[in-house]
């Protein structure tokens, strides 16, 4: 292992690109499979549907998953040990990604908001890190619930972002 990596650092930093690079392929094949840009969704309900599939492909891919998690734990132990460190696994591409697709449902007028990057946030905090919370070990993960988690958690958002008749944002 040293003879290739050289030191533990470079193993470490090799594992979260790995764990990036995975994670960001993860995603973006669940965005186009379920939130595809050639197929058009008109209505709120179609978006919550296609939202909710979204969901629930990550959640039992990303939660369930006994490398996602072995990954985020390294960080863990890593920020434990060096509190000042900013080495982390990348998730920010995805959040763009998901944020790019929520401004497209935005200027078509099935969303309300400004602010898409935040409401992708709140998308991911409403499922997969809630998610997370409730099921952190993948080994004994109840996957029904994760999908409950992510039924819900898609439903949360467009009752909070789908716009409304008559009303248009600030």
């Amino acid at each position: 292992m040293y003879d290739y990596f050289g030191d533990k650092r470079r193993l470490f930093l090799a594992i979260l690109s790995d764990v990036s690079e995975s994670l960001l392929a993860t995603g973006r094949r669940a965005l186009d499979e379920h939130l595809p840009e050639d197929r058009p969704i008109t209505t709120v309900g179609q978006l919550e549907a296609a939202l909710t599939a979204l969901a629930i492909d990550l959640g039992t891919t990303v939660v369930g998953s006994a490398d996602y998690s072995a990954g985020f734990a390294l960080v863990a132990q890593e920020r434990l040990r060096t509190p000042t460190t900013d080495d982390d696994i990348e998730t920010a591409p995805v959040q763009a990604a998901l944020a790019e697709r929520i401004a497209r449902f935005a200027e078509d007028g099935l969303l309300d908001t400004d602010t898409p990057r935040l409401a992708a946030d709140h998308f991911s905090a409403l499922t997969l890190l809630l998610a997370y919370e409730r099921q952190p070990v993948p080994a004994t993960a109840d996957l029904d619930e994760i999908r409950q988690i992510m039924i819900d958690g898609a439903h949360a958002f467009i009752r909070a972002y789908a716009r409304r008749e008559g009303h248009r944002p600030a």
